[in-house]
């Protein structure tokens, strides 16, 4: 098990992510005196008669202005057992783009329903997008469960009707958690509460404590190295004349001193015959190190290249279907030239067919849609002027996402999966798995 989680939180507006995210800090310790001392000022100052912990994270004056959450703000904290880093996401439909970008990298996922409410129009879409975005793990947390008058029923409803739907989005029962909560009283948040005797599950934190997720887990599949190139060094010192090494990210894989490695596209072959760091040679490299690496070879590499495993290097291609989240106020329409960020390399690309758009809430597909507007899923061509060294974001979710990018503006237009995530979900769907 993982020392360190990444998770994200995802929900509606009003759902009580805010609230809930302050207990998470407040009840594992994780908030200085004085900021305790302010927010209760603060609350006092509004009638209120305990602290309004939502007031730990809306940091920014417009959202405690409005009540809402709409930027993506990470936090810190611990417990004895496990350090986390949380991606707090608004839940407004406007600010989707935002939680796309929070839950991209997320190990686990809070999604809040309110107990009044249930599962509504935006609990499906975000439970989609966590779908497409392969989260390995989810909780539905069933807030404000104290406010309604028979919450053994009600949690047993929204527990049920989130369930059919998880399991057509394709995760299994033991990857979901369902838990009834009070984010304002603390209730199962950091410990059982007697006023669920209905519940006999973990609390949010010994769930979250626990939950065993893999280091590495973008990487649905095992796959050999994948190095995306960052910068070549090249210090030309006395003391290195000669020196010249590639910096960057291990995305996939193991690098281990000796390798046989290709370096994409060119397709030239070499070893490694260093692995440097600040703190001095390794012998090997795991996922999510950043290195530098030496190759026996002099041989052209420069950003933007990708050094990979030769037993299973992908070949790199110039065309490709890709299921999209578009993040543009303007509609998407076929024949777009954008930017395409993939990995550290950026090439200009064209925007073929847009093949069908996805209807989260009926969990279908429409096909060959004109267009595709703000926050719409959907499946495309693209074309791209340099060849990109990708796998299929089912295998492996660092190589297979991408950012398409307004080549006049510099705003990111859409988050991209290499491949046929979106056929994948549909098909879950259509069986009931």
């Amino acid at each position: 098990m993982s020392d360190l989680l990444r998770l994200a939180t995802a929900g509606s507006v009003d759902d009580g992510k805010s609230t809930l995210v302050g207990r998470l800090l407040y009840d594992t310790k994780s908030v200085l005196a004085d900021q305790i001392d302010a927010v209760t000022r603060a609350s006092v100052d509004k009638g209120l008669s305990t602290p309004d912990l939502s007031l730990l994270v809306d940091g920014l004056r417009a959202e405690r202005e409005q009540g809402i959450t709409i930027d993506v703000a990470y936090r810190y904290f611990a417990t004895p057992k496990r350090s986390f880093v949380l991606a707090d996401t608004p839940g407004h439909v406007q600010y989707t783009r935002n939680t796309v970008s929070g839950a991209s990298t997320a190990q686990l996922v809070i999604l809040l329903v309110d107990a009044r409410k249930g599962v509504i129009e935006q609990t499906r879409r975000h439970a989609a997008v966590m779908a497409l975005l392969g989260v390995p793990k989810l909780v539905l947390a069933v807030n404000k469960i104290d406010l309604v008058d028979d919450p053994a029923a009600v949690f047993d409803k929204i527990r049920g009707e989130f369930g059919e739907l998880t399991a057509k989005l394709g995760w299994a029962p033991e990857d979901v958690q369902e838990i009834p909560v009070s984010a304002l009283h603390g209730d199962n948040v950091a410990s059982r509460s007697e006023n669920t005797p209905y519940y006999t599950g973990p609390s949010l934190i010994e769930h979250l404590e626990s939950v065993p997720v893999d280091a590495d887990s973008h990487g649905r599949h095992e796959v050999g190295l994948r190095f995306p190139v960052q910068y070549v060094i090249r210090p030309r010192t006395a003391e290195y004349p000669d020196y010249r090494g590639y910096a960057g990210l291990v995305a996939a894989g193991v690098v281990t001193k000796g390798d046989e490695v290709v370096v994409l596209p060119s397709g030239t072959r070499t070893t490694v015959e260093r692995i440097d760091t600040p703190d001095g040679e390794l012998p090997q490299a795991q996922p999510g190190r950043s290195v530098t690496l030496v190759l026996a070879d002099d041989v052209d590499v420069s950003r933007g290249d990708t050094i990979a495993a030769a037993a299973d290097a992908p070949e790199p291609i110039d065309s490709f279907d890709a299921t999209v989240c578009w993040l543009g106020d303007k509609p998407l329409r076929p024949g777009a030239r954008l930017l395409l960020k993939h990995g550290t390399r950026t090439t200009q690309a064209i925007v073929g067919a847009l093949l069908e758009r996805f209807d989260e809430q009926h969990l279908a597909a429409d096909p060959n849609p004109e267009t595709l507007s703000l926050n719409d899923i959907g499946r495309i061509s693209v074309r791209v002027a340099d060849p990109v060294v990708a796998d299929d974001y089912s295998v492996n979710r660092h190589t297979g996402s991408f950012l398409l990018i307004d080549p006049a503006g510099g705003n990111t237009l859409a988050a991209g999966l290499v491949g046929d995530a979106l056929t994948a979900v549909e098909v879950g769907a259509e069986i009931g798995v």
